[in-house]
């Protein structure tokens, strides 16, 4: 079996030499091997691929050089040895030279596979491989489509699954299209390779190609309805795409970050949850029902009593909000969620004054909202804080929230709704993990840190933006006898530096609150009012706002 991973891969000229060829698409569960053999930078998939050849001992496998980590994958695979590996040469235009040079190269691919087969080409196993090709998909009912960079199979499916509609792979390696060959049964093998040049680089192209220009025939399709737009961690071909894109599309469009791993799906499908609730889908289609098993706290599905819950399950604290039938508070708590999303929440309820009888219907959001097995339903923090935002202040339109494990902006319609929304990356730095860090360096706790900034004198920059460097760099920073007012006020601004980042990629509207955890950090909330020119709306209780969200859609039901 050859492997290859490139939609401009020659597979058809190898199936006229009998030979079989396989996408190499799988995630790793980890990068051990791959780091040990390459850089630990090298792009996603490329790590990816070298583990899957170092756990499956492939011996065959043909690349295209589209890009430097496809390079070093050929130069780490030639070094180590195999049967048969082999780099094609790809032009990036689409013109006579091209064809012609793209022609040469495919010579020289077929000399070298048939001198290592010892099979001769036949013309009947090529043509009829063209039938065998899993061809591009141009759907003919509503769909939403996975576009820009090659995403894993995995973690394709896993999208699939929450969506609940079609769901449509456009990303580059999926959407290869080759028309058969006609009437060429008795030219010679040059001509034959002449052509195939010319169908190879008559695709879609790449985002490689000096002309992407067809590439807007992925999002024409009056039966699209929404995009969601992939990039691969350390590869920026396809990032320059979505900039535009999302300019010019009409549907709604989502962009996310993938790794070729699964670790990072729940940060993931609470984007894809987000943005599937802005199109309208309800929770059920959009993979929010929660994981029903044993709990120690009773289901109320279909009772008849007077209040409604919403559980916020986050990674640091799980807060709860009771409300009544006229959308009055009339009870919270908040606690630690601890090593289980479930414990917590039973935890919190277990604290609530309104008696358990008397809830009517329970909704969870945040991180561990699948995993509350009493809850009646689920929904995504971003549908939540917008919701729970909207009903304390009507007048904002755009929300900063900055979590535990993550951050967020959220920008709201006059009536609540959500227009669009970014969350950092896989990455602890801008979120309130990133400050805990941080005050367990400065031995001091997250009350203290809070304020003790404002005091500042000297104006330290942190200019790392990862969490470790960053921690790094306070160390020195103390070694440096600077004083831990001016070191804060260092950490605040680089928090604030990350979320106004994210909030110049939605686009700042005028009344803004900022919700979660983070908000009680008056330095940070300053800094950012610095960088934003905005001053910030913060709630009383800013760590209820996605549990009074969660509890108000639970009266909706």
């Amino acid at each position: 079996m050859i492997g290859y991973t490139c939609k401009y891969t020659p597979i058809e000229l190898l199936a006229g030499f009998g030979g079989e060829t396989f996408l190499l698409n799988d995630e790793a569960d980890n990068f051990d091997y791959a780091q040990r053999v390459s850089h630990i930078n090298l792009c996603s998939h490329a790590k990816a691929l070298l583990e899957y050849v170092n756990a499956h001992g492939l011996k065959e496998i043909v690349l295209v050089n589209c890009c430097d980590s496809t390079r070093r994958v050929y130069d780490v695979l030639a070094e180590q040895g195999m049967d048969f590996i082999y780099m094609m040469d790809l032009p990036h235009e689409n013109n006579e030279c091209s064809r012609q040079y793209l022609k040469a190269e495919l010579l020289k691919l077929a000399k070298a596979y048939g001198r290592y087969t010892g099979r001769k080409f036949d013309y009947e196993l090529f043509a009829a491989s063209f039938d065998q090709m899993q061809r591009a998909s141009k759907p003919m009912q509503d769909f939403i489509a996975i576009a820009g960079g090659r995403i894993s199979d995995g973690v394709f499916d896993k999208i699939a699954e929450q969506t609940g509609m079609l769901t449509v792979n456009m990303t580059c390696n999926a959407n290869r299209c080759l028309d058969k060959p006609q009437n060429l049964q008795s030219a010679d093998f040059d001509e034959v390779m002449e052509w195939y040049a010319a169908e190879l680089l008559s695709q879609i192209p790449c985002m490689r190609m000096s002309d992407v220009a067809r590439r807007r025939e992925l999002t024409e399709n009056p039966y699209l309805k929404g995009i969601i737009y992939n990039t691969v961690k350390f590869c920026d071909y396809y990032g320059f795409e979505y900039e535009n894109l999302r300019k010019e599309v009409s549907v709604p469009i989502t962009k996310i970050e993938t790794d070729f791993t699964m670790q990072s799906y729940g940060q993931l499908s609470t984007r894809i949850g987000g943005f599937l609730e802005s199109m309208g889908m309800s929770s059920s289609a959009a993979g929010g029902s929660v994981a029903k098993g044993e709990s120690k706290v009773e289901n109320t599905k279909n009772k008849k009593g007077k209040y409604f819950a919403g559980i916020d399950s986050g990674s640091t604290t799980t807060n709860v909000a009771v409300i009544d039938r006229h959308g009055k508070i009339v009870d919270s708590v908040t606690v630690r969620t601890g090593a289980k999303a479930q414990r917590g929440a039973e935890k919190a309820f277990e604290a609530l004054k309104i008696p358990r009888s008397e809830i009517s219907s329970i909704v969870a959001t945040g991180y561990g909202r699948n995993n509350i097995a009493f809850a009646d339903d689920s929904v995504t923090e971003i549908t939540c804080h917008a919701k729970g935002a909207y009903y304390i202040n009507d007048e904002i339109r755009t929300i900063i929230d900055i979590g535990g494990q993550d951050s967020k902006v959220i920008s709201i319609d006059e009536k609540g709704n959500v227009k669009n929304f970014v969350m950092n990356d896989k990455c602890a730095a801008g979120t309130g993990r990133f400050l805990e860090n941080m005050a367990r360096v400065l031995e001091m706790s997250i009350d203290e840190l809070s304020t003790i900034g404002l005091s500042w004198h000297e104006d330290l920059t942190i200019s790392s933006m990862c969490t470790v460097f960053a921690e790094s760099e306070v160390v020195s920073l103390i070694a440096d006898n600077k004083s831990v007012p001016d070191i804060v006020h260092g950490l605040n601004k680089s928090v604030a530096a990350k979320t106004s980042n994210l909030v110049s990629r939605v686009g700042l509207a005028s009344r803004v609150m900022m919700t979660g955890g983070g908000a009680r950090n008056k330095g940070v909330a300053g800094c950012i009012e610095d960088l934003i020119g905005e001053k910030l709306i913060i709630p009383d209780n800013p760590d209820l706002c996605g549990a009074i969200g969660a509890a108000l859609f639970a009266a909706g039901r």
